[in-house]
């Protein structure tokens, strides 16, 4: 999908039709959704409130109140860098440092390319690891700079220093 291409919305007829006339199925209607385009697009928020006679305010509320939804594009790959208190202590700040070089990018944003999104979280709930990270949903203990720039790279298929 690129910048200012119509959205299909086709695939969300399958997902509202296996939810039709159900209570309660904003949350797993929405993580659908989310799988399907990797992120909450306006059209698409649209299209399930039409479809599921939802005030559009009421979609927002949930896609806005749940951290797990994201209304902007996000990149093909995402790190989630804990920075909570056990792994602070054991050199987070500076795991965080290396990624934001690493990739020209501050935590809480998208490379340009859409391939890499870099999130900081204070509790991945795995301190026995720490410092911690999830690396496109696979949690990676005892890191340190250097190999979370290796892990960058072997995600990215490229190896360090080719950028």
């Amino acid at each position: 999908m690129t910048e200012g291409e119509p959205l299909d919305l086709a695939p969300l007829e399958e997902i509202l039709d296996r939810y039709e006339g159900q209570e309660g199925v904003v949350i797993p209607v929405l993580q659908q959704v989310q799988e399907v385009f990797g992120y909450l697009p306006r059209p698409a928020l649209e299209f399930v409130s039409q479809r599921m006679k939802v005030p559009l305010s009421q979609i927002y509320g949930v896609a806005t109140f749940y951290s797990q939804f994201s209304l902007t594009r996000r990149g093909r790959h995402t790190i989630c860098q804990c920075d909570g208190t056990a792994c602070h202590v054991r050199g987070s700040p500076k795991i965080i440092k290396a990624v934001e070089k690493e990739l020209g990018i501050k935590a809480g944003q998208t490379t340009d390319d859409y391939e890499f999104t870099f999130e900081v979280v204070y509790c991945l709930g795995s301190c026995a690891l720490a410092p911690v990270a999830v690396v496109d949903g696979q949690v990676v203990g005892h890191l340190t700079p250097e190999r979370m720039t290796k892990i960058i790279h072997d995600v990215d298929g490229q190896e360090p220093g080719s950028q």
